[in-house]
């Protein structure tokens, strides 16, 4: 994903001195871009491993206008209001709970004026990832009662109507589809095996297909969905792109 972190990180006008907030950002795939362009970074994430692991990345690279720090994204205890000129969220911050919580915390951290960016999936989506978390929905357990889905933030209805309640005006709000590409020196197959090791949703999926004895028609499921859409030309490599959708809002 490194790639495509920087590329889109390119197209959102960081300038140097500018502060960010990177919510949900795994181990810096947008934040550390973001802090080579000269911007002052937070990194905040839920999951300690990736925030141990941001902060070794630019320990290791000498980055020192970037740190990481552990963080709910529906509960940013310590963030002042009106500290960021720019809050982004790529894949992130979707899958947090109470997702009107999570409106109203990036607006009340972004200063007026400011902007928030957010990737978010699209559901129903023909791409890799909508189908990798269709396909793993159908081995997964039923989620609890009032679970609602992550995949909502890629319907722009929903959006508009959870910024909105959070105060920000609907013609503030803007949506534009982008695309990510999942690039890799290594075979689709291979691809799904990170998935199936390191990915939350594919990580449930094959837990509960492995208690009823359905985790090899998983993988040969997602193996046939990577094959499919790997674009590289070499069969050994694999560039699969995934369409998701960019939100802007700005305070």
């Amino acid at each position: 994903m490194r790639e495509s972190g920087e590329a889109l990180v390119a197209k959102l006008g960081i300038t140097p001195g500018m502060k960010v907030l990177d919510l949900g950002c795994g181990d810096g795939t947008t934040a550390i871009p973001a802090a080579r362009l000269g911007a002052q970074v937070l990194g905040v994430d839920i999951a300690s491993n990736l925030v141990a692991a941001g902060n070794r990345r630019v320990a290791a690279e000498g980055i020192p206008n970037c740190t990481f720090q552990e963080g709910d994204a529906t509960h940013l205890d310590g963030l002042e209001d009106a500290s960021f000129d720019l809050v982004v969220t790529i894949f992130g911050a979707m899958f947090a709970p109470k997702p009107n919580d999570v409106a109203r915390e990036m607006v009340r951290v972004t200063k007026p004026g400011g902007r928030i960016v957010m990737g978010n999936w699209i559901p129903g989506d023909p791409t890799l990832v909508a189908q990798i978390l269709k396909i793993s929905a159908a081995y997964t357990p039923p989620p609890p009662e009032g679970f609602i889905s992550p995949m909502l933030w890629g319907v722009e209805s929903h959006v508009t109507e959870r910024f909105t309640s959070a105060g920000v005006p609907a013609e503030n709000i803007s949506f534009q589809r982008d695309t990510f590409v999942f690039n890799a020196p290594f075979t689709p197959a291979e691809q799904v095996v990170r998935f199936r090791d390191y990915y939350g949703p594919t990580m449930n999926a094959f837990e509960a297909a492995e208690k009823n004895g359905k985790a090899a028609d998983l993988q040969r499921e997602l193996e046939a969905l990577f094959a499919s859409q790997n674009q590289h030309k070499d069969a050994g490599s694999t560039s699969i792109p995934a369409t998701f959708l960019r939100v802007t809002v700005v305070r």
